[in-house]
């Protein structure tokens, strides 16, 4: 049996309902795979890539746009082009790594429904490659994908030679990208940066529409830099001469490179200033730059957008949860007036709909229907309810629900750990066993992270909630596991359990949606998330920890046993080797059927599972769709 998903449009949940077959893709589709993996060239996280030949990298990229005959028709798909370590996706469609899915998911929506044709490219993807590629809000289809795929395939394998090879995965697909809106033609193209900016692969665009700058934080440092001003450097290079660029209020450490290169850019070209959007708007935080020169040519300002509100919202709720994503949809509602300013279709389009003090109508439909996969997501696992019910909603009592996102650096985790107590809450309240009209209804906290909710004797639910955790090797889990324990602790949230399991994935092949996966992997090397482990009990306990080879047994038999996720923090005895708040599965696959069997096994659980790491390292949904 596999699971199969069913997505809510415009919101954040999904289900996951059983279903007696996956439907399998063609071979062709799977020797596209094979041909796109033949491309990579790194095998982990941080490796220096060693491409042969003698140009640069964007020199290659100018060169293969030549091949393929896109050179003189990348301008005309007025592109949006947006960087920034946290929040970008969320322009477009989430995260490089975790919320980067989101400006950019929020601008394509609103401009699709200001009735524009939209073209989207964002990474990594969850499941599938053509998840990368999106027209009119949709992936593009099979057929398509494999049609634009082998054209530029075998154009470029034509004219390979010593001094310029096939270009490695992630060029190749911005070329794909490229290639696909030109022939489709895109009203607009909105393109996310893979990493960093100034000699990213998408850098071969050099006549953006609007360019925009997502909040910055510390990640890739080992190859943008270990400090901001670095990280804010590569960022900056998207900029373009006489071309408008927005931020949103950055640390003062980066917003002082990205004016350093605007004014750099206005010196030469005598265009480009640096202004604020909202200033009135823009409350003051400590170590927050908000204001840095005025204007003195708004033709082409840099401007700082501000967050959007409740009143500018009308009330309507974003459809990507979390605090957040005010910012992002604040950035992406920046580069969609900007951009319909730019190409002459603001009063067109929207006619009466157009005042300044205003969201028009489009945009607040965009932002109240975008969506994002695996990033601030609720997942309710039907497969795990006993009444075979599909049927599911946000009121669901018992059962399995996954929170997901992709949170893996500390300005990530800590915005992550709210938005999972804020859902968690807002899950509770609305709870048929938690309402307040019920009579005698009342929580207490069992141990850690173990809540009962009163109503009636015979209608009791108990919740758990569960850390599922990896994050690569190049991170640093004491931070990021610090922050999210603190971030939750510091509202009375805590885990009841922690698990570590290893990534599935791979550096040398690119996956399709019916990729095998298999349901475990006993020769892999279990010792990170030992480590990971060691770490969390550490934080939980103290010194007291003491992780050795005995226990690390120990933690895999009681992970087959439904009685470890039952038990309560009074059962940990860190002390004498036994750590009844955490341990580590072997498998992915074998940890979600785990819990699916624990859900089945008691009626009167709601077990809530919060799912942290690396998107591109957890395909979470793979999993759910074969186990």
């Amino acid at each position: 049996m596999s699971s199969k998903p069913k997505e809510k449009v415009g919101s954040s949940l999904l289900i996951i309902e059983e279903d007696s077959q996956a439907l399998p893709l063609s071979p062709a589709y799977e020797s596209a795979m094979e041909a796109l993996s033949s491309l990579i060239t790194l095998q982990k996280r941080g490796q220096k890539s060693d491409i042969g030949g003698k140009y640069k990298k964007l020199d290659r990229m100018s060169m293969y746009t030549k091949i393929l005959g896109l050179e003189e028709h990348i301008a005309g798909l007025k592109i949006i082009h947006v960087a920034g370590t946290k929040g970008k996706s969320s322009t477009q469609s989430s995260s490089q790594l975790l919320f980067q899915g989101s400006t950019c998911t929020f601008c394509e929506a609103i401009l699709r429904e200001c009735g524009l044709k939209t073209g989207l490219f964002t990474s990594p993807h969850l499941i599938d490659v053509r998840e990368r590629f999106r027209l009119d809000g949709l992936e593009i289809s099979e057929e398509s994908f494999l049609l634009y795929f082998w054209d530029c395939w075998n154009q470029l394998k034509e004219k390979v030679s010593e001094d310029l090879p096939m270009p490695p995965l992630f060029q190749f697909l911005t070329l794909l990208a490229l290639k696909i809106f030109v022939c489709e033609k895109v009203d607009v193209a909105i393109v996310e940066v893979g990493l960093g900016g100034k000699n990213d692969s998408t850098n071969v665009i050099k006549e953006p529409v609007v360019c925009g700058i997502a909040s910055l934080g510390m990640d890739h440092v080992e190859i943008l830099g270990d400090t901001l001003g670095q990280i804010a450097s590569h960022k900056a290079g998207i900029f373009k001469p006489q071309v408008p660029a927005f931020t949103v209020p950055q640390l003062s450490e980066a917003m002082d490179v990205l004016q350093e290169r605007a004014q750099e850019l206005m010196m030469v070209h005598g265009e480009i200033t640096f202004s604020v959007l909202d200033m009135e708007t823009l409350a003051p935080s400590p170590g927050i730059s908000h204001h840095l020169a005025f204007p003195w040519d708004n033709k082409v300002p840099l401007e700082v957008s501000a967050p959007l509100d409740d009143k500018k919202l009308k009330g309507l709720k974003l459809s990507l949860s979390g605090d957040h994503q005010l910012i992002n949809a604040g950035l992406a509602v920046s580069l969609s007036k900007s951009w319909l300013r730019s190409t002459g279709k603001w009063e067109k389009l929207l006619q009466n709909d157009c005042r300044e003090d205003n969201l028009p109508e489009p945009f607040l439909r965009g932002l109240s229907t975008a969506r994002l996969s695996g990033r601030a997501q609720i997942v309710h696992d039907v497969s795990s309810r006993t009444d075979n019910s599909s049927e599911v909603s946000n009121n669901s009592s018992g059962g399995l629900i996954f929170y997901l996102d992709g949170a893996h650096s500390p300005e990530s985790m800590e915005a992550c750990a709210r938005w999972f107590l804020s859902a968690v809450k807002e899950n509770r309240i609305q709870s048929p066993v938690s309402s307040s009209s019920q009579g005698g209804n009342q929580e207490k906290l069992w141990g850690n992270g173990y809540v009962q909710h009163g109503r009636e004797k015979e209608s009791q639910i108990t919740s758990k909630q569960i850390l599922l955790f990896n994050c690569m090797e190049v991170r640093d889990p004491q931070i990021l596991l610090s922050k999210l324990v603190n971030t939750c602790g510091s509202s009375g949230s805590h885990f009841s359990k922690a698990i570590f399991v290893p990534s599935m994935s791979t550096y040398n092949k690119v996956t399709s949606g019916a990729s095998f996966m298999p349901s475990d992997i006993t020769t892999k090397d279990l010792s990170w998330q030992f480590n990971l482990q060691r770490i969390w009990e550490k934080i939980i306990h103290g010194n007291d920890a003491v992780l050795d080879k005995s226990s690390k047994s120990e933690a895999i038999k009681l992970s087959s046993s439904r009685e470890f996720l039952y038990e309560d923090i009074s059962h940990c005895h860190p002390a004498n080797g036994y750590f009844g708040c955490s341990t580590v599965i072997p498998s992915l696959p074998r940890t979600i059927n785990w819990l699916r069997d624990c859900a089945r096994g008691n009626p009167s659980l709601r077990i809530q599972v919060r799912i942290l790491g690396n998107v591109s390292c957890n395909p979470y949904f793979k999993l759910m769709r074969f186990c």
